[in-house]
């Protein structure tokens, strides 16, 4: 009667025991080749094992901190020996936690100390390491010369993650994404060769790492070319008239022309959607007054203008990017905005970015230039429900799968993707 709990509880210790025969391994291997590491429970490993999303938390077998390129080499070598999976982290802001596997048992390469930014004066080409991140990015660049490349709006992201899967953010409509910008990579490969990748050599991964990147190598660093940043740049809000599905589809409709045919080059917007109302947000390339008059169009169509790392959160997030809507999907995305979501009372929101269009330099790029998919969308969604206490309730999957469902279910395969997670 008691032999199926013995052998389960058999079963069990033995695995638990191989998992200590792998840590075990795994240091014996990091530590005769020299590679530096987090001590385990130390403040440096619970800092680096701290996901930004509470909800899904993973315990890798161990974490590097390399300050070279021999020592992500080595690190590779030592898990290709032990059989463990290995896995870059560069700023940690996965929304799944892919940095640390995505699940326990991964040796974590931690790329933050690898940091460096600096600039070219001739060829004005910058070389930044893998783990820097997207607010030194910026104020490094701007130091040397007042450069800048095109990235996302959250400073304590990474540019490995970022970049390698598209980068877009405020300035993505004006000078496409943080992938466009990208002049070369050296990367470790599985077999711990470096090498190093451009238009010019080994064509093939550099192609690969413009949209795909996790799935080839680790990054050590990148070649940007940059441009000069603007010197003005006019930061603009206006509150939207959205409060029943009819208005935020009217609305809608009115504000999807006008991206696909009309909106500038030098204006980046998006739609910011909240359980208490919702927002244009924007920033133009350019002085307010020339803002004014690019927008007026705009704001007579939407009726109302009101007024031109250490983070974590518990929350569940989606991504979308959809071609322009038809009227049947955008209506079904708009009626479950102002009755599900509305009866959800956690602290979510909707972000609609304006991403494509007529004058967007993302479409501009020939689609079979690089590996990122998505180049003929309008526009980029981000659904996120966060919980500030307590655990995230197991019912809160169902309310982001099911918004997004009401779009997909209301377009056509080609019609839609999903950008990232």
């Amino acid at each position: 009667m008691r032999l199926i709990p013995s052998l389960s509880i058999g079963l069990y210790a033995g695995l638990a025991n191989a998992a200590l025969d792998k840590r075990a391994a795994i240091d014996d291997c990091l530590s005769s080749a020299g590679v530096p590491t987090d001590a385990r429970g130390s403040t440096a490993w619970n800092q680096d094992v701290a996901p930004f999303n509470q909800r899904v938390p993973y315990t890798p077998v161990a974490i590097v901190v390399p300050s070279t390129v021999a020592h992500v080499q080595a690190a590779v070598s030592c898990a290709a020996k032990v059989g463990v999976k290995v896995n870059p982290k560069s700023g940690g802001h996965s929304y799944a936690s892919f940095g640390l596997g995505g699940e326990n048992g991964h040796l974590v390469v931690e790329l933050d100390r690898l940091n460096a930014v600096s600039v070219d004066s001739a060829t004005k080409i910058a070389t930044i390491e893998a783990g820097a991140r997207l607010g030194h990015v910026a104020t490094a660049l701007y130091a040397q010369g007042k450069r800048a490349i095109s990235h996302g709006t959250c400073p304590g992201v990474g540019l490995a993650g970022h970049s390698l899967h598209g980068g877009f953010g405020f300035s993505s409509h004006t000078h496409g994404l943080a992938l466009d910008w990208m002049a070369g990579a050296t990367v470790v490969l599985a077999n711990t060769t470096v090498v190093n990748c451009s238009v010019t050599e080994n064509l093939d991964l550099f192609w690969a790492l413009r949209g795909a990147g996790s799935s080839f190598g680790i990054v050590t660093s990148f070649r940007f070319n940059t441009f000069e940043a603007p010197p003005v740049v006019t930061v603009f809000s206006a509150n939207l008239p959205w409060n029943n599905a009819q208005q935020a589809t009217t609305g809608w409709t009115a504000l999807q022309n006008w991206v696909n045919s009309t909106m500038p080059s030098e204006m980046n917007m998006r739609v910011f959607g909240m359980s208490f109302g919702s927002q244009l947000q924007g920033m133009y390339y350019g002085p307010s007054s020339a803002l004014q008059q690019a927008i007026e169009p705009l704001m007579t169509l939407l009726v109302d203008v009101s007024h031109p790392y250490n983070m974590q959160e518990l929350f569940f997030s989606k991504s979308l990017v959809t071609t322009a809507l038809p009227p049947a999907a955008m209506q079904a995305a708009t009626n479950y905005w102002f009755s599900q979501a509305k009866q959800v009372s956690r602290a979510w929101f909707i972000i609609i970015d304006m991403y494509g269009g007529k004058n967007a330099a993302i479409p501009k790029v020939p689609a079979n230039l690089t590996s990122y998919a998505h180049r003929d969308k309008l526009f980029l969604y981000e659904f996120y429900d966060r919980q500030y206490a307590g655990s995230y309730p197991s019912n809160g999957f169902d309310f982001l799968n099911g918004w997004v469902k009401a779009f997909t279910d209301n377009l056509a395969p080609s019609q839609w993707g999903i950008y990232n997670t």
